[in-house]
């Protein structure tokens, strides 16, 4: 009886429906999180009759054939690319982009990393990193004597000093897109890395070649629904009771013919 094990598929494409939303509840607060979602296609189906096969010796076809389904399996787990709402923190070193685009991070092994978490701060000898520790390429370093510092929306980093009416620019931030952003593969604390489905980082200037701008003391919020995400528990939830019915139905179904005599 093949329902126990389309059912059963069923039942775990729930489960991992209900994981991803258990994960974007559970990353309301996340800055820069953007929501995923889990899509779902169905399995091959096994051929009883080809529709168009020849049915009779006159050569009748048939209009439809039979086809049975053999369940449903996970196609993809991608995020939904919606900007979250920025919320002002008035910090020196709190960024959000609006628009397109990532910051370029360095990993301890030197490779590459992005993230839209614009909630930098410094080490003790200036550099501007994330909360985490790795250095935001380019790799601007805040002289310990600055009063303050502006960051302008195209990235470009100023220090007032003391004595001085002119700021002093110490570099320019920059921002890297790409051509599939939900072909980036996701690593934890924020950060993802380029991978083929992607493409490699198309890095420019914020506000050139179609990437956003940056805007100093504010951060960009999680892009989560909660009530879309509830809405979408629910409806999860009852296809898993639907499909647990399923094998309860079927294990009926095989117990009255294992009782006949």
């Amino acid at each position: 009886m093949k329902s126990l094990h389309i059912a059963a598929t069923g039942m775990s494409a729930q489960q991992m429906r209900v994981d991803t939303i258990a994960n974007n509840l559970s990353n309301m607060s996340t800055t820069g999180y953007n929501a995923r979602r889990a899509d779902f296609a169905d399995l091959h189906y096994q051929q009883f009759a080809r529709a168009g096969a020849i049915s009779a010796q006159d050569g009748t076809m048939l209009p439809t054939g039979v086809q049975v389904g053999l369940g449903v399996r996970p196609a993809s787990v991608s995020m939904m690319l919606q900007q979250g709402a920025s919320k002002a923190t008035g910090g020196d070193l709190d960024i959000a982009i609006e628009g397109r685009g990532y910051l370029e991070v360095t990993l301890p092994d030197g490779q590459p990393a992005y993230t839209r978490d614009g909630g930098l701060q410094r080490t003790g000898d200036g550099l501007i990193v994330t909360a985490d520790g790795f250095e935001v390429v380019p790799g601007i370093t805040i002289p310990n004597d600055a009063r303050a510092i502006s960051i302008n929306a195209e990235g470009e980093v100023y220090a007032y000093f003391a004595g001085q009416v002119q700021p002093q620019l110490l570099g320019q931030l920059s921002l890297a897109g790409f051509a599939n952003e939900k072909g980036l593969e996701a690593i934890g604390s924020n950060l993802f890395v380029e991978t083929a489905a992607s493409g490699p980082a198309q890095v420019s200037a914020p506000g050139r070649d179609g990437l956003g701008t940056l805007r100093q003391g504010y951060l960009e919020e999680s892009s989560v629904d909660p009530v879309r995400e509830m809405t979408e528990l629910i409806k999860a939830q009852r296809g898993y009771e639907l499909n647990s019915k399923v094998i309860t139905a079927a294990d009926q179904m095989l117990g009255a013919t294992t009782q006949v005599r």
